[in-house]
């Protein structure tokens, strides 16, 4: 039998290249214009509209009681979000172990903590002296080291900050919990029959990754801690809210006062929704989805997305057999 012969193939030029040209969406473009049209017309109210006293805004905007009232917020916020972490991963921890006294006397701090209103919660701590006029230190059922007057230890700052970092611990207990058991049980058992203890395996492998589950809502709460501080009002302590309601109680200018603390409280949530931003991506890299785009990123890829793309067809060339 005769060997038929190969037949020679001409030289493979170069792939065509075809102009790829986007879709269009016209429905999306007359959307946009409504919304543009809707946010002039607001713009325009808002800017023209001579009772929000825009003067009177710009006189308070930068006042030295308004920024001492913004820097006790913000000392309000990091300090019981501090409080709020360190103690919520403790409670996290101690509602999965396998003690029953352990868990159970974490399940019931959490049950109390987010089944009362924040405010009530503030109140009671500042009034804590009608409860009890002093507190003591010493052996349960023994004798006492030493005590101190309930009035002079619980000052309204720290009512203050009792009130937000404990009512924030129960949330952050769920958060860091939710984050722990999101991680697969198989890590901990390679962990465990490497000779790890608990400890190393919760440092180590267990939190690294919880991580990426943790840290999106823990800048949700956060943000929602900036903005809780303002309950602090109720117990006379001068913090954003109330500094400026001590000034338009002496001028009667509510409104331009309230715009004013509303811009603050927009510009420093701003800047955490930054901050939370960038935390993310940083902690979700490796993640299948990929390296998040940044806003920047976001915007050059918008600007220049309206030009025709080429694609390269592979084998397209009209190859003759």
């Amino acid at each position: 039998m005769a060997a038929t012969e190969a037949t020679p193939r001409a030289p493979a030029g170069p792939p065509e290249q075809i102009k790829a040209v986007p879709v269009r969406h016209p429905g999306r473009w007359v959307a946009a214009v409504i919304v543009l049209l809707i946010a002039l017309a607001l713009a325009r109210s808002v800017a023209t509209n001579p009772r929000f006293d825009w003067s009177i805004v710009g006189h308070y905007f930068f006042s030295s009681q308004v920024l001492t009232g913004l820097r006790v917020t913000i000392e309000l916020t990091v300090i019981a979000m501090v409080l709020g972490i360190v103690l919520g991963a403790l409670l996290a921890v101690m509602r999965l172990s396998p003690n029953p006294l352990v868990s159970g006397g974490a399940w019931i701090y959490i049950w109390f903590f987010r089944g009362t209103p924040q405010l009530v919660q503030l109140l009671f701590w500042n009034f804590i002296s009608a409860l009890y006029p002093r507190i003591s230190i010493g052996i349960p059922f023994g004798p006492e080291f030493f005590h101190v007057s309930s009035n002079s230890l619980i000052t309204p700052f720290v009512a203050a900050i009792l009130g937000l970092g404990l009512n924030e611990a129960a949330y952050m207990a769920e958060i860091v919990r939710a984050g722990i058991i999101s991680v697969d049980e198989g890590q901990t058992e390679a962990a465990a029959a490497l000779g790890m203890t608990r400890l190393q395996t919760m440092r180590r492998i267990v939190l690294p990754q919880a991580m990426r589950v943790i840290i999106p809502p823990t800048g949700n709460e956060t943000i929602s801690m900036l903005k809780t501080s303002s309950l602090v009002s109720v117990i006379a302590y001068s913090e954003l809210l109330y500094s400026v309601q001590l000034i338009y109680a002496a001028n009667y200018r509510q409104i331009p006062l309230l715009i004013v603390a509303s811009l603050w409280y927009l510009i420093i949530t701003t800047i955490l929704s930054i901050g939370q931003y960038y935390i993310e991506r940083r902690f979700g890299r490796g993640t299948s989805r990929g390296q998040r785009m940044t806003p920047l990123q976001r915007l050059r890829r918008n600007l220049f997305s309206f030009r025709h793309a080429t694609v390269e067809v592979p084998g397209a060339s009209g190859e003759k057999r």
